[in-house]
């Protein structure tokens, strides 16, 4: 689990050679055949008058002077590269980090739009975002979440930089098998977040922090008290533009009593995804919105001044997938081969999460229920596949916690898996999917000091983003699955 246990470092993408013409035919439209375009030795020739070769040397001068006159002018009205001023777009190159001009510390704010496929952003103009994307850097096919791609675990992957078999939040419900205790999404208690999220870090470094609602922020755990005022207990009904108005107001603060590390989270377009799926005008309304808040964040940054200073991190925490109920696999039809009674599934869909009791066999209930998926008698069953824990593909990192179930089904994307047939018929969207289906992936745009403009990485996986911000922060990080070296692939050198 160390921080070298992932050495991962993004690659650039080969950038494809335009096509060009050959030269030695694109400058010559006429044919170069002697034999046509030759004078015939046979034809008579014409010796040329004075008046014409005079016309044609007085023609060759105007050309060479005004030609003369172009070079000249291009010359000396073109800036050298010692006065030249590089344009802030996204074709500049940058080689330092920018100094701050205002702040008189590294401030960096995490912003997450829950349920933000990758794609979204082209559904509707997004100006805002479009601008951080602009002057910024983009993961330019999206961000990968970890699995399994639910909310809560990759919220606090995010943070901790931990695949969710080592920060202890597997699911989004799920059971301690020690104890039989129940996981929900109200849990609070700290005996279920391991490792050591942004906040305690900052914290432990006699900075200050401050949570706009994320999964983990309000347990007290460790140097992180949920302090009154920089620590919002989470109410949806709380209005965005209120959240968006409350993080801005911390930067009235006196420079040293601004928080270095902020976050702020949305829950659209999660919750429209769910109720109608990834391509309904729904969600073009809830994209707008959330263009809209990043663009009253940006405004009330700039009237304070410190827009530029300010590093803004936008993420999203996994995407989405079309589901309808004619994508179904129900596992009372696997009574042939096997029983799976309702109270050994923790888990149904599309994380299939089975945990049988003592003295029944994980791998024979395995082996059973693949025989009967792969039979062609069980309807979508060959969409369905299941494994042991341990022989999950080593890729998804999850196996390494007692808080994972010893049967694991992975099933294919828009996909859905029910205990029994019901008459319901219902399309929505859902997500929770292999992290390697496209569909999954998510937003990752950083604007700041470190970030350079116009600039397209790699897609990579979110538990990087830990070492990220301790980097843009310059402080030690917790011991996380990150690679120490990723910073240095995405991040600007320091001025």
């Amino acid at each position: 689990m160390g921080s070298d246990s992932l050495p991962m470092k993004p690659t650039p993408i080969p950038t494809q050679d335009e096509e060009l013409p050959n030269p030695a035919t694109a400058l010559l439209s006429f044919n170069t055949d002697s034999s046509t375009s030759s004078p015939s030795t046979s034809s008579p020739s014409h010796k040329p008058s004075t008046t014409i070769i005079f016309i044609s040397l007085l023609l060759i001068t105007c050309i060479a002077l005004s030609a003369a006159i172009a070079f000249a002018f291009l010359f000396f009205s073109y800036p050298s590269k010692a006065t030249a001023t590089p344009a802030h777009n996204s074709t500049s190159v940058e080689s330092k980090a920018r100094v701050l001009a205002k702040l008189d510390h590294p401030v960096v704010l995490l912003v997450s739009s829950d349920g933000f496929r990758f794609g979204y952003q082209f559904k509707t103009p997004t100006p805002n975002i479009g601008r951080l994307i602009a002057n910024g850097t983009e993961a330019e096919q999206g961000l990968i979440p970890v699995f399994p791609t639910l909310t809560f675990p990759n919220h606090y992957s995010i943070v901790t930089g931990l695949y969710p078999a080592y920060h202890g939040i597997v699911n989004n419900h799920f059971v301690d098998p020690h104890t039989g205790e129940f996981f929900n999404m109200g849990s609070h208690e700290p005996k279920w977040w391991l490792g050591e999220p942004l906040w305690e870090t900052v914290v432990n470094h006699g900075l200050k922090a401050a949570t706009y609602f994320w999964p983990g922020s309000e347990v007290n755990k460790g140097s992180w008290t949920c302090p009154e005022k920089l620590c919002m207990q989470y109410n949806g009904s709380v209005p965005f533009e209120q959240r968006v108005d409350t993080v801005l107001n911390y930067f009235d603060l006196p420079s040293s009593e601004i928080p270095a590390f902020m976050t702020l989270y949305f829950e659209d377009p999660d919750h429209q995804g769910h109720q109608v799926g990834p391509d309904d005008p729904e969600i073009t309304e809830a994209v707008a919105r959330i263009d809209r808040m990043i663009g009253r964040l940006i405004e009330g940054l700039e009237k304070r001044g410190v827009f530029e200073d300010v590093t803004i991190i936008l993420v999203g925490d996994h995407g989405m997938v079309g589901t309808c109920d004619k994508k179904l696999i129900y596992l009372d039809d696997l009574a042939s081969w096997i029983e799976i009674p309702d109270n050994w599934v923790l888990s149904h869909t599309p994380l299939l999460a089975i945990r049988p009791p003592s003295g029944i066999d994980p791998s024979n209930v395995v082996a059973k229920m693949n025989e009967g998926l792969k039979s062609g008698k069980v309807e979508n069953g060959k969409n369905l596949r299941m494994y042991l824990k341990e022989e999950l593909p080593s890729r998804l990192h999850y196996a390494a916690s007692d808080r994972i179930p010893p049967i694991i089904g992975l099933v294919e994307e828009g996909f859905k898996i029910e205990q029994k047939r019901t008459k319901r018929r219902e399309c929505g969207g859902s997500h929770g999917y292999d992290n390697a289906v496209f569909s999954m992936r998510t937003i990752f745009v950083g604007h700041g000091p470190q970030f350079a403009r116009g600039r397209k990485v790699p897609s990579f996986e979110n538990v990087h983003i830990y070492n990220l911000v301790t980097k843009i922060l310059n402080i030690q990080g917790a011991p996380n699955n990150g690679s120490l070296s990723f910073s240095k692939s995405v991040l600007l050198p320091s001025a």
